[in-house]
């Protein structure tokens, strides 16, 4: 391995968890979706600090190539932030309807008293033309 890509790696790996951190920092990203991303920049930089344990880690689980361990290690960290959001957009969908079912529920409620008092005031001023006076 070249000084220049030993170099570019760790700055990489380096510049992956500042902007991680940054993120969580600034509220634009949370905690629960930091934890995947913050896994893979300590990674990179352990692997970019110390390149032969990625050799070793690819011999001792049968890879050929270290390049490929990358990749597989990359493609399940990936897989599991998909896993992950998925699960969270399928709690909001459900949180969704249910708020949406409560608001329709809510709207029916505000027009059934609007029409029950709206023909209470209907009745009250056929009272008052009438000449008779309500007690309420």
């Amino acid at each position: 391995m070249s000084i220049a890509s030993y170099i570019f790696g760790i700055c990489s790996a380096l510049l992956t968890l500042i902007v991680v951190v940054e993120m969580l920092r600034r509220g634009r990203l949370r905690e629960r979706h930091a934890i995947w991303w913050l896994v893979a920049g300590a990674l990179a930089l352990v692997v970019g600090v110390f390149p032969g344990l990625l050799e070793w880690a690819a011999k001792l689980v049968g890879i050929g190539l270290p390049t490929n361990m990358v990749f597989f290690v990359s493609i399940a960290v990936l897989f599991l932030v998909c896993i992950q959001h998925s699960a969270e957009l399928t709690k909001l969908e459900n949180q969704t309807r249910v708020l949406a079912e409560e608001v329709a529920l809510l709207d029916l409620r505000i027009a059934q008293q609007e029409l029950a008092s709206g023909t209470a005031e209907q009745g009250d001023e056929m009272n008052d033309k009438s000449g008779k006076r309500s007690n309420g």
